[in-house]
């Protein structure tokens, strides 16, 4: 699994006319799987955003996780994090797992999250082209990978 976290102080996604989420102060976050990634990448990448320590604290020290700052989540799955394009100028996405395995691992990571925080996360619309919007705060961006071996 890949993860791009984006501290923010705001973020939003769009989906069409209508559908519509956002948060505030927290963590935008695009979720890639990859093929043969299971519930244990899911589990480890969900533990890992969650504790992430990446906000400050009173001396301005990033020493806070999301979690102690109660701050949100908003969490987009996005396959194209796997992109490949080493070889000429169009990518492949066959890193990337197919739709029908990579959406339930998607959604063990968002319920996951949600333990972990106690609280809702604010997701995209799996599978649909989406509109996404944001403030990075800092500006902190990360990308995480599971590990090769969990």
């Amino acid at each position: 699994m890949r993860a791009v976290v984006q501290r923010v102080v705001s973020a939003s996604v769009a989906a069409g006319s209508n559908r519509f989420s956002e948060i505030g102060r927290g963590l935008l976050v695009l979720l890639g799987v990859a093929r043969g990634d299971t519930g244990t990448e899911a589990e480890w990448m969900s533990r890992k955003i969650v504790q992430l320590r990446i906000f400050d604290d009173a001396t301005g020290r990033m020493n806070l996780s999301v979690r102690d700052t109660g701050g949100d989540i908003l969490l987009v799955s996005q396959f194209t994090l796997y992109g490949d394009a080493s070889r000429g100028n169009r990518p492949g996405f066959s890193g990337s797992a197919d739709f029908e395995k990579a959406r339930p691992l998607y959604e063990k990571a968002v319920r996951s999250i949600e333990q972990q925080l106690g609280k809702p996360v604010m997701t995209g619309w799996y599978g649909e082209a989406m509109q996404v919007a944001l403030v990075n705060d800092g500006p902190v961006t990360l990308i995480l990978d599971t590990p090769q071996r969990l």
